[in-house]
């Protein structure tokens, strides 16, 4: 299960992705690296790791 401080950092990253009008395409937990993954953009441009500790990054 996701941590309470990836569960926080999801939900702003998919309100900030929503006010910037992004579709958001997929959107899983990772149970073996226990990380979030979001692909979001209009061409699936934004990948998006949120790790344990609610720390994000862009995947390149």
């Amino acid at each position: 299960m996701p941590t309470d401080k990836q569960k926080e950092t999801a939900i702003f990253i998919c309100q900030l992705l929503s006010n910037l009008y992004q579709p958001i395409n997929l959107f899983p937990y990772g149970q073996r690296l226990k990380m979030i993954y979001i692909l979001a953009g209009m061409n699936d441009s934004l990948e998006i790791v949120i790790n344990q500790d609610g720390k994000w990054d862009f995947e390149i």
